[in-house]
């Protein structure tokens, strides 16, 4: 097995209410519905058990299921951190930030996230598979902003 990691970084500034933002990125129910990719989401508490749909890189699939330690500072800021159950094994991960403020016309809205999968593949195929999860990541973030700006109501 070989660890592949992607990061992506986004910012805009959305024409919403901050807690209406805020309100969408921690409601584990609507999340999935805004999310490709997305399945649901298992929340227990400040736990949450995130499971996607199949992802392909070079002739291997899988569906991801990882547990996140989420870090909650209202309406400012959503932390989370790979941490799974005492005992498990997780192929798959993810590390990053939202954060939101104020702006002029809305709400800044940042985004941070790197996501890890191993998978049973050489090293050497790191560049193709990694490739793949960025181009997976931003066309899943592309299709999440989009539906966030339709859910808010805005354009």
């Amino acid at each position: 097995m070989s660890a592949f990691s992607a990061r992506v970084q986004s910012t805009a500034v959305v024409p919403a209410a901050r807690q209406e933002i805020w309100q969408a990125l921690t409601d584990p129910v609507l999340l999935p519905k805004l999310t490709p990719l997305l399945r649901h989401i298992d929340a227990d508490g400040d736990r949450w058990r995130w499971h996607l749909g199949a992802i392909s890189a070079l002739g291997v699939e899988i569906s991801p299921v990882f547990t996140e330690q989420m870090v909650f500072q209202p309406q400012t800021r959503i932390s989370y951190t790979h941490s799974p159950p005492a005992g498990a094994r997780e192929y798959a991960g993810a590390e990053g930030v939202y954060a939101l403020s104020d702006a002029e016309h809305g709400t800044n809205l940042s985004i941070e996230l790197t996501l890890t999968v191993e998978l049973p593949l050489p090293r050497l195929s790191a560049p193709a598979v990694e490739r793949i999860i960025r181009t997976t990541m931003d066309r899943t973030g592309d299709k999440f902003s989009a539906n966030l700006l339709k859910h808010l109501g805005v354009r």
